[in-house]
């Protein structure tokens, strides 16, 4: 019995010895201000690399002091930081940045390195730390491939004051920083004759981000920002159509060749602007009217204003951005190869490769009685979105050949209208189409996620993840994002 007795004593003590190491007290550790760390990934799909670029001293830190410690276990990648001297984890938080998502990429398999530059937001430390980048391999569990030791009053830590001609409007404010989801909205594309168009289209996107769930009951959580920048011109870069655009962050269609994917390699110009407001979350308001959008997890979200379906753009994206929501849809063309290796169950809340089913991982809200996997009209909605998908490819291709070539503009209005009447067509369809179910509005485990026909499931039918069209998330994807407001929040 005194064996047991001193044995668990021992775990225990252990435990508590673990548990205190991470476990960070923010004054005893940090100051309230920001350091930015800038580098260099470089590789490709076998090989990859981290340089430093620059550290910075900037403005108040944004992030809430009493959750210091990652909690979600989500992203490539994640940054640790220790107190170089006691070894203490003192901060951590996950990420995907566009280098993760290049890997997965033909070119990248096939040897072809290429660098991106990206960022890490730290609370700034009061003594030398060891900063460590870590990143999963295909069982999904980390490993250090980076570090180096920092100390914040060094030299090389650069602290000069930043750059003019940049304007803050507050559209929302709830209160300070550290206790409230503090949401920027960077500017891209608009002249300086064009910022009231800017002003007005965020005063637009806000209100209608707050009218989905669970953003709209948490609405007093949130502070709301534009940081407005001028460009030299409208618009953004659009490759496919042969268009080039000289704008404040360097967004561009065909990122990663994929036509309507909207992202930007210029994340130098983006974090100098943002870092003229607090945030914890960064979305870039394109000023396009072609629909286009990209989401990276603790990274930034794009999408495009001026598109007709800027409402779900914005929802969507920011899903992937802001909580790590993976995409459910699968009938689309991406550019990603084996992006979810088989037989590894994803890290995402929202979809799984249903490796134990008795087990899976929104059990808890499961509707009662539902069959796992569940049974659903996946072929018929199979043809049906493949034949929609011929036909917008199509119309695509010849729109941008026709810019290309610099045809005629009244061709390219024509072909523009029926895409766009085809795609308000698809959405209808399809909404109709899942809502009729028997299955509507039941969580269960429906196969067909994640770019994948065959082997990843979805909690629900339909989900503004899933599907276009102004939709709420499923029940799953909500209960996630609440969480992460809870996290910034509580």
């Amino acid at each position: 019995m005194k064996k047991y007795t001193i044995m668990v004593l021992l775990l225990l003590g252990c435990f508590c010895a673990c548990h205190s190491q991470t476990v960070a007290n923010f004054s005893n550790h940090f100051i309230n201000q920001t350091m930015r760390i800038d580098y260099y990934h470089v590789g490709d799909q076998k090989e990859e690399f981290i340089t430093i670029d620059k550290i910075y001293r900037q403005g108040t830190w944004a992030g809430n002091p009493n959750h210091l410690l990652d909690t979600f276990n989500l992203g490539r990648y994640q940054i640790k930081v220790y107190e170089k001297d006691s070894q203490t984890l003192i901060f951590s938080k996950g990420f995907d940045s566009y280098f993760g998502e290049y890997k997965t990429t033909t070119p990248a398999a096939s040897g072809i390195k290429r660098t991106y530059h990206e960022t890490a937001l730290i609370p700034y430390p009061k003594r030398k730390i060891k900063f460590v980048i870590e990143k999963r391999d295909r069982q999904n569990r980390l490993h250090p491939i980076f570090e180096t030791v920092i100390a914040p009053r060094g030299i090389e830590i650069n602290r000069e004051p930043l750059s003019g001609d940049v304007k803050v409007f507050e559209i929302l404010k709830n209160g300070a920083p550290h206790n409230k989801v503090d949401v920027a909205f960077i500017a891209e594309g608009y002249t300086r004759a064009e910022e009231g168009k800017f002003k007005k289209r965020l005063e637009t996107a806000a209100e209608n981000f707050f009218k989905i769930e669970p953003y709209k009951t948490n609405k007093d959580k949130f502070n709301i920002y534009g940081v407005f920048k001028p460009s030299q011109e409208s618009g953004c870069d659009e490759p496919g159509h042969g268009i080039y655009r000289n704008t404040a962050v360097h967004s561009s269609f065909n990122a990663l060749g994929s036509p309507r994917y909207l992202l930007t390699e210029g994340n130098k110009e983006l974090r100098d602007i943002a870092a003229h407001a607090p945030y914890d979350t960064l979305l870039i308001m394109v000023n396009s009217k072609r629909y286009g959008g990209g989401g990276l997890y603790n990274s930034f979200c794009v999408f495009t204003a001026g598109s007709t379906h800027q409402q779900y753009l914005l929802v969507h994206e920011f899903g992937h951005s802001f909580t790590g929501l993976a995409d459910e849809y699968y009938s689309s063309s991406v550019a990603y190869n084996e992006f979810y290796p088989r037989g590894i169950e994803p890290l995402e809340a929202n979809i799984t490769a249903l490796l134990d089913p008795a087990e899976i991982k929104w059990k808890h809200l499961l509707s009662k009685g539902i069959e796992i996997p569940t049974k659903w009209k996946k072929t018929v909605y199979e043809k049906k979105s493949m034949q929609y998908q011929v036909t917008r490819r199509k119309l695509n291709k010849e729109i941008a050949r026709l810019k290309r070539r610099g045809g005629p503009e009244e061709e390219i209005a024509k072909l523009k209208e029926e895409a766009e009447r085809r795609s308000r067509e698809n959405i209808q369809q399809t909404g109709a189409f899942l809502n009729k179910s028997s299955l509507s509005g039941k969580v269960g485990a429906f196969e067909g996620a994640g770019y994948t026909a065959k082997g990843l499931y979805r909690p629900m039918l339909n989900c503004i993840m899933f599907s276009r069209g102004i939709q709420p998330y499923c029940k799953v994807c909500r209960a996630a994002v609440a969480r992460v407001i809870e996290f910034y929040t509580d």
